[in-house]
């Protein structure tokens, strides 16, 4: 039987971005491999319009992808859709654009067509969350997340841990548009080709989450915070740098305006994912506003675009027309 038809005819979605803020487990002894540390933010973001059209069509970037998408969650429908990409958060850079785009359109057409789906539904319709499960509880309800890693059962990661980030801190997002991370087949073999990550270094990671970098966040000391989260990166990083030219940074420029922003008191200092973008944590706008100032042209002399950012606790938001 065909589900009810709803009465909407356009559905709009604004998606945040996420930040993959390293891996729990690499090793997998326990059964449960990578667990992923992450952080919805308010920019940039994606955002989509989708109404009903007689054929399939996508315009703005990435509208390719989103034709894909389209047939993807739209199969057995009677009618196309217009897919209209207002906003886009940049592709391959670390920040989950493919998991938002995909679950914005998924979450459009599901509501146009009438019909509710979980969450893990459309991460499968969609094919996204296979490794990671940040992503997905970045798009339902952001903040700073924590999920437990891929078990025996082929579906997305269980979330483990979700707290509000702090109000007043903010992070710096340090963005390289002429380099990107890999992904898709890429990023499948690049994870086969890493060397077999050490149980010790994954039982510290775990330690440092659990016993500082939550913690610290909870009781809002930025410095603990930050502290551990630079040590996991630069762990993590180091196990990821045989498949970045030897490198924690997949963008060199980036890892030099990151140094520099540890040099000016910043903390938490990392890659997101396969990069190329880079983040640092500082509390406070004018912490924030004055870091951007004294390094803002020095990264526009190296290709570096830094964004201010906050912590977003809500996740997307879905408007019906």
């Amino acid at each position: 039987m065909r589900p009810k038809i709803a009465t909407s005819t356009t559905v709009r979605v604004r998606a945040p971005a996420r930040l993959h803020l390293g891996f729990l487990d690499m090793n997998g002894a326990l059964g449960r491999r990578f667990g992923s540390i992450g952080l919805a933010v308010d920019r940039p973001a994606t955002r989509v319009t989708v109404a009903r059209a007689d054929t399939n069509s996508a315009s703005g970037a990435e509208s390719a992808r989103a034709l894909t998408l389209a047939k993807m969650f739209g199969r057995g429908s009677r009618t196309g859709f217009a897919i209209d990409i207002e906003e886009a958060i940049p592709a391959h850079a670390g920040l989950g654009s493919g998991t938002q785009l995909a679950l914005a359109i998924g979450t459009a057409i599901a509501r146009l067509e009438g019909r509710e789906l979980a969450i893990q539904d459309l991460a499968g319709l969609g094919e996204r969350g296979a490794r990671s499960g940040i992503g997905l509880a970045a798009f339902t309800s952001g903040g700073f997340l924590v999920d437990g890693g891929r078990g025996p059962q082929n579906h997305a990661p269980p979330l483990t841990l979700r707290s509000d980030f702090p109000d007043d801190w903010r992070v710096l997002l340090m963005l390289d548009p002429s380099r990107a991370g890999v992904s898709g087949e890429a990023e499948k073999k690049a994870f086969e080709a890493l060397p077999e990550f050490p149980e010790p270094s994954a039982a510290h990671i775990c330690h440092l989450v659990l016993m500082k970098l939550v913690p610290g966040l909870k009781e809002r000391d930025i410095k603990a915070f930050g502290d551990a989260l630079t040590e996991i990166q630069t762990i993590v990083g180091g196990h990821f740098a045989s498949r970045q030219g030897g490198s924690p940074w997949t963008s060199p420029a980036v890892g030099r305006i990151a140094s520099r922003m540890q040099d000016l008191g910043a903390t938490g200092i990392g890659q997101s994912s396969w990069g190329p973008t880079g983040f640092a944590f500082v509390e406070g706008d004018e912490a924030a506003v004055r870091l951007y100032h004294s390094l803002v042209e020095a990264a526009k002399a190296d290709g570096v675009e830094i964004v201010i950012a906050r912590g977003r606790n809500t996740g997307a938001r879905v408007e019906t027309a």
